[in-house]
C-alpha cells in the first residue's frame, strides 16, 4: 500500500486511446474512448493499490524547445502526428472530470509529465523520506527515479502493470534502475529520437555503465572522443527528468469527489455514467 501514486497522465491517456474502441462516444457524437479508458484505469489503480494520496502529471509540452536545442532529433519522428486528431478534444474532458473529482492534474509550461513527477519525488524525499511512492508510466526515463524501497515504477505491459524496482531493472537491462538513463544515453533510444554513441548497443552500454558506474564516470575517464563527449554532455541534460520545477506537491483534498454534482453532470454529458460511477466508488480509498 503506497503513500503516493504519481501518474503520468499523458502516458495512460495515450494507451487508453489505442486500447479502447473509438466507437465509445458521447451523446453528441464526441469520441470519448480515451476518457473512459483512463477513468477505468484510474479507478482500478485506486482500488488495487490503495494509496493514501494520488496525483496526475500532464505534458504541457511533450517536446520542449530547450530539449530540442540540445538534441535536435529529440522526438522529431513524432512531429508528423504529435496528438491523434480524435484524441486532442478528449484532453480537456479529462481535465474537467479530474477537477470535479478533486484529483490533481498538474502540468508546468515547457515541461513534460516526467519532469513534474521527478519534482514531486524530490519534494517527497525532502519532506517525507519514509514515504513509499509508486510511479505509473510507460516512459522508461522514469526508471531513473527508482530507489529501493521508496520509489518503484508500475510499467504497462501486455499482462498489465509490471512492478519495476532496482532488481527488476537489473534483470532486464543489466544495470540498476537508477542507472537506466545512463544505459539509454549510451545505447540510444529510438522512441525518444536519441542516437546514442556510434557502435554501442544495449550489451555494450550496460558494460560501460557497470565498468564506470555512470555516464559521469565514463566522461571522467578521459577515454571518449570529443564528439562523443559533447553528445553525452548534452544528452544528459535531455534524458534525465528535471527535478526542480516550480511546483509543489498537491494539497490533500478533504472530501472526494470535490464537486459530486458537477462530476455526475459531466458523466451524463459525455455518456460516461458507468465510468464515473466506478471512479466515485473508488475515491473513498483516498480519504482513509
Amino acid at each position: 500500500m503506497p503513500d503516493w501514486i504519481l501518474i503520468d497522465g499523458s502516458s495512460l491517456i495515450f494507451r487508453a486511446f489505442f486500447g479502447v474502441p473509438q466507437s465509445v462516444r458521447a451523446p453528441d457524437g464526441t469520441v470519448v474512448n480515451a476518457v473512459r479508458g483512463f477513468l477505468d484505469r484510474l479507478s482500478s489503480l485506486i482500488v488495487e493499490r490503495r494509496p493514501r494520496r494520488l496525483a496526475v502529471a500532464s505534458d504541457e509540452d511533450w517536446r520542449p524547445a530547450w530539449r530540442v536545442a540540445l538534441i535536435p532529433s529529440y522526438k522529431a519522428h513524432r512531429m508528423a502526428e504529435p496528438i491523434p486528431p480524435l484524441l486532442e478534444p478528449q484532453m480537456p474532458i479529462v481535465h474537467e472530470l479530474l477537477d470535479a473529482a478533486g484529483i490533481p492534474f498538474v502540468g508546468v509550461p515547457e515541461a513534460e509529465a516526467e519532469d513534474v513527477i521527478a519534482t514531486w519525488v524530490a519534494r517527497l524525499e525532502g519532506s517525507d523520506p519514509a514515504a513509499r511512492v509508486e510511479v505509473v508510466s510507460g516512459d522508461r526515463d522514469l526508471f531513473a527515479l527508482i530507489r529501493d524501497p521508496a520509489v518503484t515504477v508500475l510499467y504497462p505491459s501486455r499482462d498489465g502493470l509490471v512492478r519495476m524496482d532496482e532488481a527488476a531493472v537489473e534483470r532486464r537491462y543489466g544495470v540498476p534502475g537508477r542507472r537506466y538513463a545512463d544505459l539509454a544515453l549510451l545505447r540510444g533510444d529510438a522512441s525518444d529520437g536519441l542516437p546514442g554513441l556510434p557502435g554501442v548497443g544495449e550489451k555494450r552500454a550496460a558494460e560501460l555503465v557497470r565498468n564506470h558506474g555512470s555516464v559521469e564516470g565514463l566522461l571522467a575517464s578521459g577515454r571518449l572522443r570529443e564528439a562523443d563527449r559533447d553528445y553525452l554532455e548534452r544528452a544528459c541534460r535531455v534524458v534525465l527528468p528535471v527535478s526542480d520545477l516550480p511546483v509543489d506537491l498537491p494539497p490533500r483534498q478533504d472530501l472526494l469527489p470535490a464537486d459530486p454534482e458537477r462530476l455526475d453532470a459531466l458523466g451524463r454529458r459525455y455518456g460516461l455514467e458507468a465510468a464515473v460511477g466506478r471512479l466515485r466508488a473508488a475515491l473513498p480509498v483516498l480519504e482513509g
